[in-house]
């Protein structure tokens, strides 16, 4: 049996736990800043905790390393994070967090459709009834 740790499931939790934690910290952290320099905070505070964590766990990878094809698409994904971290900081700083972050949360909704197009996964009729209550209830919290 694998230990939670090793189980995709136990980290999506965390990351669904953090991501509503940082809905609340941030609607109340931008309070009397500008929603774009609020990101600029976050993202400093990101980059030194992920370049302790790669330090202390031995993780650095020689850049050279890296193939062609994975720099452009991790450019490509950070330009996306920024400009969704953006988009969220401003929604966040314009509308109470209780309805910016369902609408944000549709992006569960356009991962299983852009999974389908551009990756070919193959999603079940079971998956997309999910899919489409995700969406239901995401426009339900948000109204």
């Amino acid at each position: 049996m694998k230990s939670m740790f090793g189980a995709w499931q136990f980290w999506a939790m965390l990351s669904a736990t953090f991501a509503a934690l940082t809905a609340v910290f941030a609607k109340i952290g931008i309070e009397n800043i500008n929603s774009d320099f609020a990101t600029f905070i976050r993202t400093i505070v990101i980059l030194g905790v992920l370049a302790a964590i790669v330090s202390a766990t031995g993780q650095w990878q020689p850049l050279h390393e890296v193939t062609t094809k994975s720099w452009v698409f991790l450019v490509l994904s950070g330009l996306a994070t920024g400009a969704s971290w953006i988009c969220y900081f401003r929604a966040l700083q314009l509308g109470e967090a209780a309805r910016v972050q369902p609408i944000d949360k549709l992006s569960v909704v356009l991962v299983a459709i852009f999974s389908v197009v551009f990756l070919g996964e193959d999603l079940s009729l079971l998956h997309w009834l999910g899919i489409t209550l995700v969406a239901g209830g995401a426009i339900i919290l948000a109204l």
